[in-house]
């Protein structure tokens, strides 16, 4: 029999491979006409969130009608024919990152249903940390999986619920599951959402020609000209038919703890998430970075995209020139092949060029927005000084990341991770630059515009800087156990 880490941990990274990757968001709009139109828009502003895959599925009234394609949406869901594919007015959607071999289309949501009570489809964001447990139980009790997303287990709790009502039944199931997540789900009569205890995952309300959309992030309300109307509250469901919308709060109270490294990287710069701007705290980091971690240097440049905002509030607080001396090129998609080293060298360069009129002859600084095993960094570094930069110095907008995490990050293992093995001058001596610094946790509290971290309480999910894990880690507890790899994150989407 196959060990827990050989079923279920994520396909092995490039060894060079150093992005950070959430896995999915999610959108839901009800009695809205073209409903899958809207979803296709929403989803398009959630792109950033999964770049592997998408679906939609709507309800016509009498049918449901779903589409999943590998791919990008603007690829998969265009053309006039989209509403004749796709009728109805209510829709759900979902866009999705799974990790390397897990890209296959059994896996790609929302994933359906057709059970006693009707049809229901669903759509998640995050992962449950007792998936890999429950599944185990369902399938002893006889249950047959068509996936290996824990999207499925979701499902199948529904399925066997005793409860008669459909919105009994899921507050039945999820009182089963752990971890973060935020889901949507579509009935033949009801668009559900829900936000997992803890708030680790993002949800929100938006209201768009006097009826409801549920998405990730604002961003994919404001592409659509919806009302941002609140946060979905953790532990919440919010249940939304002809009727209007109804609130509940089926789990016991528990303190919230959103994800911290939605506002370091995840989330769109344009999104407010949380009641937080996302741009302004990301400026913010760059702010208390420039008092922690001084230099005396001649420009401030950040590595675009996502250090562009702590770059800016570095060099205002810092009073040096801000200069994009690196620039993207946003026509490179993930599909290039990169067989040796030095055709891994020049996809970076694909997508970075430098500017040398910036860069040569000048005191860098530059600003990223975190590190994770620091082989980017490392290329950056090199491709600056070859444009003539005279010294590179180096900073992370957020803390060291030194342990992984388990609710939706794809993320190396605690061993890849550079923080969590080196020293500030190993790290510095390992990417090669005159200096290196991070911000500190408090730091990142600072900017959040948050009381200083509580050790026993904290209060956000920021376990990849601290090891304090919000939630207990069943399956993980279980590989331990019984001495498996559980160090592994235990990702769900994972193919075949």
């Amino acid at each position: 029999m196959n060990s827990v880490s050989d079923r279920w941990s994520p396909a092995p990274r490039d060894p060079l491979d150093d992005t950070l990757r959430l896995e999915c968001g999610v959108y839901g709009v009800f009695d809205v006409s073209e409903a899958a139109t809207i979803t296709a828009l929403g989803l398009h502003a959630l792109q950033h969130r999964g770049q592997e895959a998408c679906g939609i599925a709507t309800f016509d009234g009498q049918r449901f009608h779903t589409e999943r394609h590998m791919g990008h949406v603007g690829d998969a869901f265009t053309g006039a024919d989209l509403v004749q594919r796709l009728p109805g007015m209510a829709a759900i959607g979902h866009t999705r990152y799974s990790t390397s071999g897990g890209s296959i289309i059994r896996n790609v949501q929302p994933m359906f249903a057709d059970l006693a009570a009707g049809g229901v489809a669903i759509a998640h964001n995050g992962n449950l940390t007792n998936a890999l447990t429950l599944r185990e139980q369902l399938v002893e009790e006889g249950a047959i999986f068509q996936s290996t997303s824990d999207s499925e287990v979701i499902l199948h709790l529904i399925a066997r619920s005793r409860k008669r009502k459909i919105v009994d039944r899921f507050i039945d199931a999820m009182s089963r599951i752990e971890g973060g997540y935020a889901l949507v789900a579509l009935t033949n009569k009801k668009l559900i959402g829900v936000r997992d205890p803890l708030g680790i995952r993002p949800l929100v309300l938006g209201e768009f020609q006097g009826r409801y959309v549920l998405a990730s992030e604002t961003c994919a309300l404001d592409i659509i000209g919806a009302r941002f109307v609140r946060d979905i509250e953790h532990g919440e469901m919010v249940v939304i038919d002809k009727d209007g919308l109804k609130s509940l709060r089926p789990f016991p109270a528990a303190r919230a703890r959103p994800c911290i490294f939605e506002y370091v990287y995840f989330a769109r710069p344009d999104s407010v998430v949380n009641g937080r701007s996302v741009y302004e705290v990301r400026k913010r980091m760059g702010q208390r970075l420039a008092h922690e971690t001084p230099a005396d240097v001649d420009v401030v440049v950040p590595v675009p995209d996502s250090g562009v905002p702590a770059a800016l509030g570095y060099a205002q607080e810092a009073g040096l020139p801000y200069e994009l001396g690196i620039i993207r090129n946003h026509y490179v998609g993930r599909t290039f092949i990169e067989p040796t080293q030095g055709l891994r060298e020049l996809g970076v360069r694909m997508k970075l060029s430098p500017n040398r009129s910036v860069l040569a002859g000048k005191r860098v600084m530059l600003i990223d927005d975190s590190i994770v095993r620091g082989t980017n960094s490392v290329r950056v570094v090199r491709m600056v000084r070859e444009a003539g930069a005279k010294e590179v110095h180096l900073r992370s907008a957020s803390p060291p990341l030194k342990y992984p995490d388990f609710y939706g990050i794809d993320m190396p293992d605690r061993d890849k991770l550079l923080a969590a093995s080196k020293t500030l001058d190993e790290i510095r001596e390992f990417i090669g630059v005159e200096t290196m610094g991070f911000l500190s946790v408090e730091g990142l509290y600072w900017a959040m515009n948050s009381a200083p971290r509580d050790p026993v309480n904290p209060q956000f999910t920021d376990h990849y800087f601290t090891g304090d894990y919000p939630t207990r880690l069943l399956d993980r507890e279980i590989a331990l156990g019984r001495n498996e790899q559980a160090e592994r994150q235990l990702s769900f989407l994972v193919g075949a």
